[in-house]
């Protein structure tokens, strides 16, 4: 059940009750500043760190970005290497095939019949004198003896000729 309050009561308490509104709006109003300070203190420490991120992702792709850069001239420098040495692979390769189809086109010549008995000859001093001798194909002798065998065929002659001048071979390739 509820009690009336006494006549006059109201009216002697409403400054009171205005003191406490007033307290409790200034009290509310103080909460809600610290809040919103509070927000916007977060809100900047949340900016600033997005700033901060933003720049280290930006340090780190350009990082990344030059490290991409370096390995992909390196990737490019290596797979122009190998071209040229292809290249030079494939010329020196042409050149020893020449050189010994020019070598062996001496067969075809008047003098021979006197380059082999020199080399049949030079054979026999170097194997022996029961040296096996027969004709190497492209031209030249093989000499063989028990235990010992000379290519003096035209095409090791070239060969070793060119193996000698390896060396000087790199300054076809020097600009």
């Amino acid at each position: 059940m509820r009690t009336s309050t006494p006549a006059g009561t109201t009216a002697a308490l409403e400054p009171v009750r205005n003191r406490l509104l007033r307290d409790a709006r200034a009290d509310a109003e103080a909460v809600l500043a610290a809040a919103a300070a509070d927000a916007a203190g977060v809100l900047e420490n949340a900016e600033n760190r997005a700033a901060e991120i933003l720049a280290e992702a930006r340090r780190q792709g350009t990082s990344d970005a030059a490290a991409a850069r370096r390995a992909i001239r390196a990737r490019s420098r290596r797979a122009a290497r190998t071209q040229e040495l292809a290249a030079r692979r494939e010329c020196w390769e042409e050149l020893r095939r020449q050189v010994v189809r020019g070598v062996e086109e001496l067969r075809g010549t008047e003098a021979y019949p006197r380059v082999r008995e020199q080399l049949a000859t030079c054979v026999r001093r170097l194997v022996g004198p029961g040296a096996r001798i027969t004709e190497a194909p492209g031209g030249g002798v093989i000499g063989e003896a028990p235990g010992r065998r000379i290519d003096c065929s035209l095409a090791s002659f070239a060969h070793r000729a060119l193996d000698r001048i390896g060396t000087e071979m790199e300054e076809l390739w020097a600009p």
